[in-house]
């Protein structure tokens, strides 16, 4: 098979890393339906907990907090499935370890506030607001910034952002498919890059609390624990993202031939203005995004009231009701507290209150009616979602049960102390790992779904904190990302791709976004070593970057 230029010059023949990629998406597709992949998982946890039960297998706990499997000589000892009391267990617990399985609950509470933004138009009329008005040397730039902006709720990225930044590019006379591809890499590359918390953020939180409880069962984990980094990560991958554009991937497409191309998009009209009618409901949503923000300010100030800077006059304090009500109670800290441990709260309310003012002044929310129906819609379309966290939840809890994370933790924490590896060395190591899985496991929560339960144990027994051990992962999960055809959004991509060029194969979609991979992992991983390691900065509010085993008792 060979690739034809536009402009009909002999086909060139596949390079080496070209049939390698082709390798890659071969062995992808031997993969069964995550799923399945899931269901597997847990007969095989089932499996190997009767063979180590059977065989004693038990390493030396480091905890020694006497739980569930800690023998009194201070071992932890596989826990059997396969046994009486092992069937027993998964009979009773079969529905709890669905219902209790922490991202559930947070992800259908944000996706409820989320669809109603969605339905409402705001979202769509948000993305093309800021894209559309920006000035046009700074069009490559507001592109990649929105798909980064975009992914707080993905599907606004890929069904409007991406093929409006290809027709954005086409009036520009510039090759479409540079567009969409940075659109792409923006939105999916950039993908745990944000200013805002998004629906993923208290998916994984929720996974990587799951995961270090095998250790520390108080620990937890919340949605906010990365912002910082994320923040931070925005501008980084803003920038990379331009330039690997502008100067790789732009001039390696060339003039772009529309010979290849879908007639009905060639029609520069078709990138829909922002109207007026939008412009004053985008004005109006700005006024409840402050009053939300004020609600928020309001919940989060010292109880004992706010000194005004420059004077001594103090307003506030415990006789306003609800002032300071979401600080911790006890230590007045708003780190830890119930402002930040239910931020999913935060979430729902920020997308109901400005998708259904923007609705009601554009006249697409009418009423409660219109509400409860794009919520209804928003929780419709996560029925595959559901299934599969039945089957990750109870791998998780099979895992947990039989005290195999536990045993496999304390296995390779013991091995990375024996290599002598530390510090940034272990994460540059991970993050390439976690990239590499990706490849072939393409979701960001089945992947770490599946490797939380190994990889944060094992890390937290050499001393590094859960919430750093999550940043981590998310920059190898992100960079893979647009190169995987394994992504669940990958064929609607090649999809608005095969418009602009009919004879497009999925290989040269790959070789397009692979730039923006090596850049991101470069970069990025760099940017992680010297954020946590050279400037010691924490990853998110409360997130230390080293964690320490709690005392014996």
């Amino acid at each position: 098979m060979t690739d034809t230029t536009p402009t009909g010059q002999a086909p060139q023949k596949r390079n080496a890393f070209t049939r390698f990629l082709d390798g890659v998406e071969w062995l992808g597709n031997l993969l069964p339906h995550p799923v399945t992949l899931f269901a597997y998982l847990a007969l095989g946890i089932v499996l190997l907990s009767g063979l180590f039960g059977w065989m004693g297998l038990a390493v030396e706990d480091p905890r020694t907090l006497g739980t569930k499997g800690v023998d009194e000589d201070g071992m932890i000892r596989a826990v059997s499935l396969m046994n009486g009391d092992g069937l027993r267990w998964i009979w009773e617990n079969l529905v709890p370890n669905f219902t209790g399985f922490a991202p559930l609950g947070v992800v259908l509470v944000a996706m409820i506030g989320v669809g109603v933004a969605e339905k409402s138009g705001l979202l769509s009329a948000a993305v093309r607001s800021m894209v559309l008005g920006a000035p046009k040397h700074l069009v490559t730039v507001a592109i990649v910034f929105a798909g980064i902006v975009s992914n707080t709720a993905s599907e606004v990225g890929y069904v409007v952002l991406i093929p409006l930044a290809a027709a954005i590019f086409y009036a520009l006379d510039r090759p479409p498919l540079a567009g969409m591809a940075a659109a792409f890499a923006g939105g999916s590359g950039g993908y745990s890059a944000n200013l805002l918390i998004g629906t993923i953020d208290p998916l994984l939180a929720g996974i990587t609390q799951e995961a270090a409880q095998l250790i520390d069962p108080a620990y937890e984990v919340v949605a906010t624990d990365n912002w910082y980094f994320m923040v931070a990560s925005t501008f980084l991958i803003t920038i990379i993202g331009s330039l690997v554009t502008i100067f790789i991937v732009e001039p390696q497409l060339g003039k772009f031939d529309s010979s290849r191309a879908d007639e009905t998009i060639l029609d520069k009209s078709m990138m829909n203005e922002v109207t007026e009618k939008e412009k004053k409901g985008l004005a109006w949503t700005g006024i409840a995004l402050l009053g939300v923000l004020l609600f928020m300010a309001f919940t989060l100030l010292p109880r004992s009231g706010l000194t005004i800077p420059w004077t001594s006059i103090t307003v506030g304090g415990e006789f306003i009701p609800g002032w300071g009500v979401l600080r911790n109670p006890v230590t007045e800290d708003p780190m830890g507290s119930p402002f930040f441990r239910g931020f999913v709260t935060w979430i729902l309310i920020f997308f109901m209150v400005t998708g259904y003012t923007y609705g009601r002044v554009v006249g697409t929310m009418k009423g409660d009616r219109d509400v409860i129906d794009a919520m209804g819609a928003a929780l419709s379309s996560l029925g595959l979602y559901i299934v599969l966290v039945f089957f990750a939840a109870q791998f998780v809890e099979f895992f947990k049960y039989t005290e195999l994370g536990a045993i496999f933790a304390v296995s390779g924490a013991e091995l990375i102390k024996e290599t002598g590896l530390s510090g940034p060395i272990v994460f540059v190591m991970f993050i390439l790992m976690c990239a590499l899985i990706n490849l072939s496991l393409g979701s960001a929560s089945a992947q770490w779904a599946v490797t939380a339960p190994i990889f944060v144990p094992m890390l937290m027994l050499v001393g590094y904190s859960p919430e750093v051990i999550q940043a981590a992962y998310r920059i190898g999960d992100s960079s893979t990302n647009i190169i995987t055809p394994m992504m669940s959004y990958f064929g609607l991509i090649f999809a608005w791709a095969l418009r602009y060029d009919k004879d497009l194969g999925v290989g040269k979609l790959i070789a397009m976004m692979l730039p923006y991979t090596m850049f991101f992992l470069l970069f990025w991983t760099g940017f992680f070593v010297l954020w946590t390691f050279g400037l010691d900065l924490p990853v998110g509010p409360g997130a230390p970057t080293y964690y320490t085993l709690p005392a014996a008792g």
